[in-house]
């Protein structure tokens, strides 16, 4: 079993460049992958998604990819020329228009900062291509070992819980097996101080008392509860993306509980199903994060 959140980080340094590729996660129902890439990388985006998609199978996973190191930006100044050439035949022009003497000089350029810029040079990733793959490939790896190790967390307190729902379910079990032949006895006493002495079918009663009974019986759900989570018990233990499965069956248990208490007079019971509705509510709450 895996969580849904987890982080990972790689990196990769050769030859003045360098890598850092971070994974982290959030909940979330499908699959949703997000890249942050230089731009020198995007046209690999799809090919680095699918290295992602390969190692994940739901939540919300932002992948962010750093390229640094002393070689891989470079910087120049180069002059605006075109710029300063339209400066200089402005003031040309009116100095003409106006009579004025003196020059034009280097002078009369510095200090604007306008007739200069400073370009950014990134050297050419292509040969960084296989690095990024292998990079992407051992960040999915921690993050998926930080992913199992909250798993392991997450399977122990859930597999604890169900077990506890597995004992309730036994137990509702025995005191519906005691309450039975009690149930039938009641209603004989019920039944005969509401007609006191007028005389009543044997059979006729037996049959309505059987009614009661059957709509009061609660082996089937007995029945379905224990293959559910048996169900659940089997797949706290099976590795790949659970997290859906165990959510339908919590549904399917939380509904028999359900009409185990709709059916029960009895306090036990009652309390018991009580008992198991807050453990699914935590169980719940847990599987939101299981993948």
């Amino acid at each position: 079993m895996r969580s849904m959140t987890g982080f990972g980080q790689a990196s990769w340094q050769q030859g003045g460049r360098a890598l850092t590729v971070e994974i982290k996660s959030v909940n979330q129902r499908f699959l949703e992958v997000k890249l942050n890439l230089p731009r020198e990388y995007l046209p690999w985006e799809g090919e680095l998604r699918g290295l992602v998609q390969e190692g994940v199978a739901r939540g919300r996973v932002d992948v962010s990819v750093f390229r640094g190191g002393a070689n891989a930006v470079q910087y120049a100044v180069e002059a605006n020329t075109p710029l300063a050439r339209a400066y200089v035949d402005a003031w040309h022009e009116l100095q003409q228009a106006l009579q004025l003497k003196g020059d034009i000089d280097l002078g009369f350029l510095q200090g604007r900062s306008e007739f200069m810029r400073v370009v950014e040079r990134r050297t050419d990733p292509s040969g960084e291509i296989d690095a990024a793959r292998d990079t992407v490939r051992r960040a999915v790896a921690a993050f998926n070992r930080d992913r199992d190790r909250e798993g392991r967390a997450l399977a122990k307190d859930m597999t604890a819980r169900t077990r506890h729902l597995q004992q309730l379910q036994r137990q509702i079990g025995r005191r519906a097996a005691r309450l039975k032949p009690h149930l039938v006895t009641r209603l004989r006493e019920r039944v005969a101080a509401a007609l006191e002495n007028r005389d009543v079918n044997d059979e006729r009663l037996l049959h309505e008392v059987a009614l009661i009974i059957e709509r009061g019986d609660v082996t089937e759900e007995l029945v379905r509860l224990q293959s559910h989570l048996d169900a659940m018990t089997a797949l706290l233990r099976a590795a790949g993306p659970v997290g859906k499965k165990i959510d339908f069956l919590l549904q399917e248990v939380h509904r028999e509980f359900n009409t185990i208490a709709s059916k029960s007079t009895d306090l036990e019971i009652t309390n018991a199903t009580l008992d198991a509705r807050g453990e699914i509510e935590k169980l719940r709450e847990q599987v939101q994060n299981v993948e």
